[in-house]
């Protein structure tokens, strides 16, 4: 039976996304929003919009397709999308689910689930357990959901605890579910991704997308197709489809793999949609929103061979700082986006960008016969981007794509701890060993003064003969206290916690020193800049 009415239970530029190939189909779109995304670009574009107590409950997405007199509803990414309740419970009320089985959301979006099931079919994953048995340094994952949420890594047993809790507290905040595990951390792999559409007689590997370079475990850039060994891009392609067909898989999802030399490791099943998902289309020429509802009405595609041409490349384009990634807010004054390529965008001119919600503003993606050419165009694309009016990654952006190193497709997951963002690139290409991080064996420097306060959360403020302010480098919500007036503190001790956009970020002690004073309480909504704790140094 075909759609009629679609409801987008998401928000910004995935449900802007979403409801652009509905147009062009001639289906009636309905959108859900919060109260404080009344006034949002994607609840003014869609033929209806319900307003909902939180994008996180199953039960008012319900409610808002009953009222709009929905008969599908689709998840986006992120909030409810990998949840099988409520797939099941959007089947139990006779509404078409744009998603995955219930039964195979169970298997592969419960990351523990889906690693017994790969390893059970052949696909090689990387050890995970017990922090004692894993080794350090360990990765802690959220198993629930994705995105950056709910992940830490640890490199010593001390950090654990602490590392343990915050996890947990960001993979419930964002999905729902605390659950978390640790698994062996890879220091330098790449991370490459398969697209996989399955109907209920074929599944289709898409394609596969290069997503290495990431900050704060969160993919900024991305392409298609990946310069990878063709052995290993045989494996993860063979991997892929071999892990969908063992669950039963079906619609639209991404298998995520690590690449270590020639070692492949399978990571985890997104069972939705991805972010990034334009660059498979730009190449393959195929539309997944539309292939993701003729698989929900019970279609048998047919696809046949689905070839490549040419390459793309997406950057995400944040309101965040270009140098620390916190997070930023405020009013939009003016967005201009470029021309001639593809742009996805979730906000425009005017709007309000708050601390509630993921900070991305538009994807630009070029696509060009070969990868310097879609650079020369994503170069090209965002000259031409302004957005005045709040703090953006836009400089990065720029400098990414231009760098020397990163146009020689020199990836990995620690491209920015090797390139810091915004640095100088070198002066002239050194040939290996030493392109890539090494030291000589010379004695240790003299011990270095006190660092300056770390980019995860705040800075100080010093002033001559009076206490230091610890101030807030983004706006957000305390939601923990660690010290108190007259305390005495170790330099990178955490003082405060900030959330904002589900996220934790500790602010460290710039100094040893005496807390003179706390300005701030659990629950406090604090903005840029503020005072958050005042330290006389040791």
């Amino acid at each position: 039976m075909a759609v009629r009415t679609l409801l987008v239970a998401n928000r910004g530029e995935i449900a802007l996304r979403v409801f652009r190939t509905c147009r062009r189909l001639g289906i009636r779109t309905v959108a859900v929003a919060t109260r404080a995304d009344r006034g949002s670009l994607h609840a003014r574009s869609a033929d209806a919009t319900v307003e909902i107590s939180s994008y996180l409950s199953g039960a008012e997405h319900l409610r808002a397709a009953a009222a709009a007199a929905a008969d599908a509803v689709h998840p986006g990414y992120g909030f409810l999308a990998e949840s099988a309740a409520f797939a099941a419970s959007v089947e139990e009320a006779g509404l078409t689910w744009v998603g995955p089985p219930p039964a195979a959301l169970r298997l592969g979006g419960d990351k523990l689930a889906a690693k017994r099931v790969a390893r059970e079919a052949g696909v090689p994953t990387l050890p995970e357990g017990v922090p004692e048995l894993v080794g350090y340094p360990l990765l802690v994952k959220a198993a629930a959901g994705g995105g950056g949420r709910g992940m830490r890594v640890v490199r010593s047993p001390d950090a654990l605890e602490e590392s343990l809790a915050a996890a947990r507290r960001e993979a419930e905040a964002a999905f729902g579910d605390g659950t978390v595990y640790c698994e062996r951390f890879l220091e330098r792999p790449r991370h490459v991704e398969a697209q996989l559409l399955a109907d209920a007689a074929v599944v289709y590997v898409l394609g596969l997308r290069d997503c290495s370079v990431q900050r704060r475990h969160q993919k900024v850039v991305e392409e298609a197709p990946p310069n990878l060994d063709a052995e290993a891009a045989r494996s993860i392609r063979a991997a892929a489809a071999a892990f969908a067909a063992a669950i039963g898989y079906r619609g639209a999802g991404t298998a995520e793999f690590l690449v270590d030399g020639r070692d492949v490791y399978f990571l985890e099943l997104n069972g939705r949609i991805q972010v990034e998902h334009p660059v498979t289309e730009s190449v393959t020429g195929l539309d997944l929103v539309e292939l993701q509802l003729r698989v929900a009405t019970g279609e048998l595609l047919e696809l046949g061979e689905v070839g490549e041409r040419g390459h793309a490349v997406e950057v995400r384009l944040y309101a965040e700082d270009p140098v620390t990634f916190l997070p930023q807010a405020g009013r939009l004054v003016s967005l201009v986006l470029p021309q001639g390529i593809r742009v996805d965008a979730g906000v425009e001119s005017g709007d309000e960008i708050g601390t509630a919600y993921d900070p991305l503003l538009a994807k630009l993606i070029a696509h060009g016969a070969t990868r310097d050419e879609a650079l020369d165009r994503l170069g090209a694309a965002l000259d031409a981007t302004r957005a005045d009016g709040l703090t953006t990654n836009l400089p990065f952006l720029r400098w990414l794509v231009a760098h020397p190193a990163f146009r020689a497709a020199e990836l990995s997951t620690a491209f920015l701890v090797d390139h810091p963002p915004l640095s100088a690139p070198p002066l002239r290409r050194l040939p290996p060993p030493f392109a890539g991080a090494w030291r000589l064996n010379l004695p240790a420097p003299a011990p270095a003064p006190a660092p300056p306060p770390s980019a995860e959360g705040g800075g100080a403020a010093p002033g001559p003969g009076v206490a230091n302010a610890v101030t807030a480098a983004m706006p957000g919500t305390v939601i923990r206290v660690e010290v108190e007036a007259g305390e005495t503190v170790e330099a990178r001790q955490t003082l405060v916690v900030l959330e904002a956009m589900k996220m934790e970020m500790p602010v460290p002690a710039p100094f040893a020193a005496t807390v003179t004073a706390v300005r701030v309480a659990p629950g406090d909504q604090v903005a840029s800049g503020a005072a958050l704790v005042e330290l006389e140094p040791a």
